[in-house]
């Protein structure tokens, strides 16, 4: 029999379909999988009752006649969503042991369709970092390892880090991740999978932890485009219970796959091309743009002139809107409460956060807390909040003149564990790529573009319209199907 664990979501979709085999065959393939992963540390809880319990939903169904579109697709959840009677900690030691009473609507939606659940996937602590270092259950190491003989950890990014290390290491076939300023496309390239951003919006945040309100969005991880696009479909829709919630219907986006991209017109913006970004990430995005103009696109030159404040701005908002949605956490309704022996209600909130929020969460709820304060609002929140208004108005202007735009997705390969963790700018410099579509609300996606010289997966970047999540997919296919990338990591067990 094939490998089960080998194969995507529409392959065991189709698979279970047609009788190829059964889905508690796959269940029962991916939770020994899960098992023997567990040195990567992908997931911090395994669930195998539920995997097993919708397989064996899905091979009822099969009998009857009455499949559900991911029947049998056994997924990784992030950390992030909250998930009925299972525990959710976002990474956090604040949320250790919180077991929600409700299931958020992205995670429903995915069971709603048929899928079941091997397990909550590790995530950098409140989604704050890039690495999965930040995580209370320790950082997630990556299935891949560098060519020069040696065994040193590699990170799989961040947040979705146990995400995006699931998928590559074959543990799930398919998974959720978030993406606030670049937490599913700096992964999924880092480890040589696809992951797509939709238009905020798209997929509700309810019951998904916040950290950043006006740029979470939830997004699949897969192993190709079409996964993302089979994973999409079931996560997106409008839900009443988000203020922030498109009211719109949810595309074909399976159906309508084309890679044909003839006549399209693809911007290179020239403002993405910066000093200090190693010559093997301009080279395989030369590549990309050849492969691009192989299929039949125009390649055009455009310029986002605002991009350069992008980092510096996002770092203003997100801390801004994480401090304000963090203080939640006071240890008087839910999550961890420390509560100092004869000390008053200051002193239980004071020690309650110092107990429970690592490093980078207090870092960055200071950060916020300082460009909210009275004296300061002015002159960093309020100026952020214009230059994201400009970084999204050039983005606008792009499109007028172009359908897409293709670009290097983070400024490196990954690193070694370890290896930033002293140097928080250097860190916050991984997202240099991915947040100005994210300030704008796009839908972007990663897709794998070739190896570096150690060995390691490189991905680049495509940046649509808003809603435009077709043209995204469309032209991630034609670029998927000329790069062939068919590398994977090397034994991890």
């Amino acid at each position: 029999m094939t490998d089960l664990t080998q194969l995507g979501v529409a392959q065991i979709r189709d698979g279970v379909r047609d009788g190829d085999f059964k889905a508690r065959d796959v269940a029962e393939a991916f939770i020994a999988q899960v098992e023997k992963g567990r040195a990567l540390n992908a997931f911090v809880i395994e669930t195998p009752e539920h995997a097993l319990a919708a397989a064996d939903a899905a091979d009822a169904a099969r009998a009857s006649g009455d499949l559900k579109p991911l029947s049998g697709v056994p997924l990784g959840i992030k950390d992030l969503f909250a998930t009925k009677g299972y525990q959710t900690t976002a990474g956090s030691n604040m949320l250790k042991g919180f077991e929600p009473v409700y299931e958020s609507t992205v995670s429903g939606n995915l069971f709603a369709a048929g899928a079941g659940m091997l397990g909550k996937l590790n995530m950098d602590e409140f989604a704050m970092g890039s690495s999965n270092e930040t995580s209370v259950f320790g950082n997630v190491l990556s299935p891949w390892r560098r060519n020069d003989g040696g065994n040193a950890g590699i990170t799989p990014g961040g947040s979705s880090g146990g995400s995006a290390s699931a998928v590559a290491a074959r543990l799930a076939p398919g998974v959720t991740g978030t993406d606030t300023g670049g937490s599913i496309r700096q992964p999924a390239a880092f480890t040589g999978i696809s992951g797509i951003k939709p238009t905020y919006g798209r997929c509700s945040r309810f019951g998904m932890v916040a950290f950043a309100s006006s740029l979470d969005q939830a997004g699949p991880m897969a192993h190709d485009v079409r996964d993302c696009a089979v994973m999409l479909e079931a996560m997106a829709g409008f839900d009443r219970k988000d203020s922030t919630s498109l009211d719109l219907p949810v595309p074909n986006w399976e159906a309508n796959l084309s890679s044909d991209i003839r006549g399209k017109r693809i911007g290179i913006p020239k403002e993405y091309r910066i000093d200090g970004v190693p010559a093997e990430i301009d080279a395989v995005w030369e590549q990309g743009i050849a492969w691009l103009r192989d299929a039949g696109a125009e390649i055009v030159d455009v310029s986002l002139p605002h991009t350069r404040y992008a980092l510096p701005t996002y770092y203003i908002i997100a801390p801004a809107e994480a401090s304000s949605n963090l203080a939640r956490y006071d240890g008087v309704r839910y999550g961890q409460r420390v509560a100092p022996e004869n000390g008053n209600l200051t002193e239980m909130y004071e020690a309650t956060r110092a107990a429970g929020f690592g490093a980078e969460v207090k870092r960055r709820i200071m950060i916020g807390t300082y460009v909210l304060s009275a004296g300061f609002y002015d002159a960093y929140f309020n100026q952020a909040q214009k230059v994201r208004a400009l970084i999204a108005r050039d983005f606008h202007q792009a499109f007028e003149s172009v359908d897409l735009l293709l670009t290097p997705t983070a400024p490196s390969a990954a690193f070694g564990l370890g290896e930033k963790t002293a140097d928080p700018i250097a860190m916050y410099l991984n997202d240099v790529f991915a947040v100005p579509a994210s300030l704008a609300g796009l839908p972007a996606m990663a897709v794998p573009a070739g190896l570096d010289g150690q060995g390691l997966p490189l991905g680049l970047q495509l940046i649509g319209r808003p809603l435009d999540e077709q043209g995204v997919l469309n032209a991630a296919l034609a670029f998927e199907e000329r790069a062939g990338f068919k590398a994977r990591p090397e034994a991890w067990w």
